[in-house]
């Protein structure tokens, strides 16, 4: 039951790691610095999750910003939520089941790489502290740039495959966003796992693409969907 898939694609934030409640509270405590007030956890339904740092400074400013102006208010930001990561201490560590599974892939020869709306440096970041470099090469990571059109439009997950030397057909993307999500069925990405709590499930089983809801990714059934010899 190998599909024809050959390689897995990662979004982070909220799969790989588990720090929703970081992006909210970090974002939060940033929009309360712009306009004086925090964020209501509507607008970070709506304005904060899949969205990319760019998106969220408009919505919460009404300005574009580029250059050095952008990264100003990107480093500030993110300053905010690394120092919330560290605060976590032994629980700022990869997602229930997340480690299993990459040993498996890796152990597999199975392609795999990650495809996130987080900057380079916060990359860099959770390389050094969560020792991404066991299970990806860097060189092969999407991250936002600046450079390209981040979720929900398809660039991501395009590039990811590219970077994979494969096409969007012959992946599996696992998500946890809606705008992730369709940023992957518009890349024609071959399988789409959704990743949140069982009581979100129903609604992401109904979300165009979809083909499997997970809680963790230990429940991702990678022997089912790669063709491997498991021998």
């Amino acid at each position: 039951m190998g599909r024809g898939l050959k390689g897995i694609i990662f979004d982070f934030n909220g799969v790989l790691w588990w720090d929703t409640p970081l992006q909210g509270e970090s974002w939060s405590r940033y929009a309360e610095i712009l306009r004086g007030s925090p964020l209501a956890p509507q607008e970070i339904e709506k304005h904060v999750w899949g969205r990319d740092n760019r998106y969220i400074l408009r919505y919460l400013t009404g300005q574009s910003f580029k250059g050095r102006l952008l990264e100003m208010h990107n480093d500030h930001k993110e300053t905010i939520y690394r120092n919330l990561c560290l605060e976590q201490g032994e629980t700022f560590r990869l997602s229930p089941g997340t480690a299993r599974l990459l040993d498996w892939l890796r152990a597999h020869n199975v392609l795999r790489t990650i495809a996130t709306s987080a900057g380079k440096e916060n990359m860099l970041f959770y390389f050094l502290h969560l020792h991404l470099e066991n299970w990806f090469n860097f060189d092969t990571l999407v991250y936002d740039d600046d450079r390209m059109r981040t979720k929900p439009a398809p660039d991501p997950y395009l590039r990811a495959a590219k970077n994979l030397e494969l096409s969007p057909e012959a992946c599996v993307v696992v998500e946890d966003s809606v705008h992730g999500i369709q940023a992957a069925r518009a890349a024609g990405i071959g399988y789409i796992v959704a990743l949140g709590p069982e009581s979100e499930h129903p609604h992401l089983a109904q979300i165009e693409g979809v083909d499997l809801t997970v809680e963790n990714l230990g429940q991702v059934p990678v022997e089912m969907l790669f063709a491997v010899n498991t021998g």
